[in-house]
């Protein structure tokens, strides 16, 4: 449809019509107009998979690997293979547009949201999230860039003010979102925070450079609750404002515009560029029949490729030779930690999926090994605290007594309004029903072990909890934050102790008021009784012992890494350092795996003889680890951001604004840059990662080529005994001079493979915008000389060559 006759239908609107467009008519939805053929649009967050319009634990979504993970693989076009993937689990759920990728970048490594972004580099940031923006497109779904921009931490991310220089934001922050606009996203969304002293819903940053200077023709839509002031968003160039139908516009914005305050120009504006989405997406005219949706389980079959995926984004940090295992050498392994029977396969916070069968690290190694060798295991430290939730193995409707749990909505006299068998005990999304007032949750827990268990209830404002009648817990529990993620996702919990027996039903009543602005999220959970840290410590390195190899699985939980707030230490939780030790100690043949969104300090990793980082790894986490640990497939991953070996070394650390004020002071240094010009020396540098074979890098050559710096050519050989991937990156520096410039940047990389003892040739062209620097009067490029590095990460780079310019 063309931009004239989307003119036309603007023109057929009036100013309330149009106004009505611009505010959501649901949390998910846009308003439909049948006066000139738009339908609803439905949005869904991401980037890890398609939720839909509802948090239904019965409405499963494939679970890709984390953002991190991705950017871990090096390699945009597996990143474009799963963004088509995405884009038919949006056609199965009815989703036109994904609410992702999310560019911000790895500033520091407590971020809490730090999962969900890709790199510490713009421009692997940039190549990764625009591979992903093709991918999810070219399935004809929309893709939004977020959070526009520098929404890069947690910490009061509703209202802090990042301050930094025009050159950082230019050459670092921008840098993604403009590879975004240039890939064709088809949304952008603005993000909570301001930048330079303007929240970003209404700053000049959404017109120049993203409208006026990279030529981006759709809607900017804004997160969730972001646009607080009507005229100041309405003037700039906000388009959309969700959640609805509520929010700072709709009348207030039809006022604006009859006073003058607002120009309705503006408005047209803003509703021409939704109906060229709608357009885009299928939603405007005669659209083709919607795909049909309802279904509860994903029909779409992608589990060989979230497999694959997860091999590719694993990153070998250390190995002294104990990987691949060969399984016919093995009799006896143990598969030691929590985190090992259960996985944690994707981040917290508003982009959560609900898996369609989650496979953890032990369940794909007993796979891997079935009928060849014993597989045994033991948790051996205890790295959560939070509460279980009720599932169908441990729970029943006591109406109907099928496995799960029984949902009522009860309104103020008691009465039942609605009620129905759910899956788990965490209901974020009660069914709605005019005159709520109290969300119930009814289960029979049979208990696996007789003892003290821990019975939890959780909600915000009044809450109680009952087992068979006895009152265990009566609480008014006040809301103590702003951040929606919190209020609709997490609220808090309080628990009773109760003695149970095993094998004996108990009936657990779980209620909560509902108070307007604490959101309807409740929770129901059950823990058995723990042994005693030092038993299972000691249980763990029995097993170890016993073993011909031990893997341990270590890392983060929700407690710690989340949407919502940014860490307080990089430290593993719960003892989990200690058993690491202790299993190294009992078994040479020790090898770990970090289960972590982000860096985590590892003080143990020179006395173990291999580390693999898996990252959140996605549904497919047991399968595809167990590829890579016996050697049916070569760990592909190379580190998208530096990891420390210490806290007090990392040169960019503290989220925390001071009177709301976040200084980026650090201008241009921060990740692998910031820790060239430290002069410390990290745990593991960006770009680093082993696969199972060895290369030596014999030689480089730089020429011309017409649009680009240059073209580097780097020969390389695999002196190894096995085919292998090597990722060949190519890094510029460059005098200081009047500019100033980092000690070294990433200027790209190709990943090529080759069978043992063959030589082949990595080309990576080199895009001028990686030799100019941003100045008042744009870009600009400075003569003089370039040096040329290459090899295998920032800091191993063994050959050099120089350009002049």
């Amino acid at each position: 449809m063309g931009i004239d006759e989307l003119r036309r239908l603007v023109g057929k609107l009036s100013l309330e019509q149009k106004v009505r467009l611009l505010t959501g008519a649901t949390p998910w939805r846009l308003p439909a107009e049948p006066a000139i053929g738009l339908r609803s649009i439905v949005m869904s967050d991401g980037p890890v998979g398609v939720r839909g319009e509802h948090w239904d634990e019965r409405d499963t979504s494939l679970v890709l690997p984390s953002p991190t993970a991705l950017a871990a693989t090096w390699s945009p076009p597996l990143v474009e293979r799963l963004g088509r993937l995405l884009a038919a689990e949006a056609g199965r759920k009815g989703v036109d547009v994904l609410l992702a990728p999310t560019l911000n970048l790895h500033r520091s490594p407590v971020a809490g949201r730090h999962f969900e972004c890709y790199s510490e580099d713009p421009w692997l940031t940039a190549w990764t999230g625009a591979a992903y923006v093709r991918g999810v497109q070219a399935g004809g779904v929309a893709a939004t860039a977020k959070h526009y921009v520098a929404n890069d931490s947690e910490t009061e991310r509703m209202t802090l003010d990042a301050r930094m220089s025009g050159r950082a934001l230019r050459e670092l922050y921008l840098v993604p979102f403009e590879a975004a606009v240039h890939a064709g996203v088809r949304v952008v969304m603005s993000a909570y925070n301001g930048v330079n002293g303007v929240p970003m819903s209404e700053s000049p940053l959404l017109s120049a450079p993203l409208k006026d200077e990279w030529g981006f023709a759709g809607p900017v839509v804004s997160d969730w609750g972001a646009v607080r002031r009507t005229v100041e968003s309405a003037r700039a160039a906000q388009d959309l404002v969700m959640p609805g139908p509520r929010g700072a516009w709709g009348d207030a914005l039809v006022a604006a515009v009859r006073t003058g305050a607002v120009a309705e120009s503006a408005v047209d504006d803003k509703v021409l560029r939704l109906l060229r989405l709608a357009a885009e997406v299928g939603a405007l005219g005669s659209p083709a029949a919607a795909p049909a949706t309802g279904s509860t389980a994903s029909t779409v079959d992608g589990g060989g490729l979230l497999r694959e995926a997860v091999a590719a984004s694993a990153v070998l940090v250390r190995n002294t030779g104990v990987l691949p295992l060969d399984p016919a050498s093995l009799r006896r392994v143990a598969v030691l930690g929590w985190n090992a029977g259960t996985a944690r396969i994707q981040g917290g916070g508003s982009a959560g999926v609900y898996p369609v069968a989650p496979v953890s690290p032990l369940d794909g190694i007993r796979a891997a090994l079935a009928g060849a060798a014993d597989v045994v295991h033991a948790v051996g430290a205890y790295p959560a605290d939070l509460p279980t939730p009720l599932d169908p193995a441990t729970a029943r409707d006591p109406r109907s007594g099928e496995p799960g749990v029984l949902v009522r909505v009860l309104d103020a006299e008691g009465t039942e309004l609605h009620a129905e068998r759910r899956l788990s005990g965490r209901i974020i999304e009660p069914a709605h029903a005019s005159g709520a007032r109290t969300v119930e949750i009814q289960a029979l827990l049979r208990p696996g072990v007789s003892g003290e268990w821990r019975l939890t209830v959780g909600g915000w404002g009044p809450v109680s909890l009952t087992a068979d009648g006895r009152q265990l817990v009566d609480e008014d529990i006040a809301v103590d934050t702003e951040d929606p993620a919190t209020v609709h996702l997490s609220p808090s919990y309080r628990s009773g102790m109760l003695a149970l027996t095993e094998g004996e039903d108990v009936h657990l009543v779980a209620r909560r008021e509902l108070v307007a602005g604490t959101g309807v999220a409740t929770l129901l959970a059950a823990d058995p009784p723990r042994r005693r840290a030092v038993e299972e410590l000691e249980t763990a390195v029995e097993l170890a012992a016993s073993a011909d190899v031990a893997v341990v699985v270590v890392g983060t939980t929700d407690e710690i890494e989340s949407e919502g707030f940014d860490r307080t230490t990089l430290a593993l939780p719960g003892g989990q350092d200690e058993l690491v030790r202790a299993v190294a100690g009992a078994n040479p043949n020790t090898v770990v795996i970090v289960n972590s969104g982000g860096p985590v300090l590892l003080p143990w990793r020179d006395e173990v003889p291999a580390v693999l980082l898996s990252w959140f790894p996605g549904e497919q986490a047991g399968h595809g680890l167990a590829d890579v640990l016996f050697g049916a497939a070569e760990p592909g991953g190379r580190l998208p951001t530096t990891w420390p070996a210490a806290t007090a070394d990392v040169p960019v650390l503290d989220t925390r604004p001071a009177g709301g004020v976040l200084e980026y002071a650090e201008g241009l240094d921060i990740g692998y840059r910031a820790w060239l010009a430290s002069g410390a020396e990290p745990a593991y540098w960006f770009g680093h990662g082993l696969g199972y074979t060895t290369w030596s890098y014999e030689d480089i050559s730089v020429s011309e080529l017409d649009g680009h710096a240059c073209s580097v050519r780097i020969r390389l050989r695999n002196t190894g005994s096995r085919p292998g991937r090597e990722v060949v990156q190519v890094y510029l520096s460059r005098p200081s001079g009047p500019g100033g410039y980092p000690t070294r940047w990433l200027a790209g990389f190709a990943a090529v493979t080759a069978p043992a003892g063959d030589v082949v040739d990595a080309v990576v062209d080199v895009p001028v915008r990686l030799v100019q620097r941003w100045s008042a009067q744009g870009w600009t490029l400075e003569p003089g000389t370039i040096t040329v590095h290459a090899g295998r990460s920032a800091a191993e780079l063994p050959l050099t060559a120089t350009i002049a310019v």
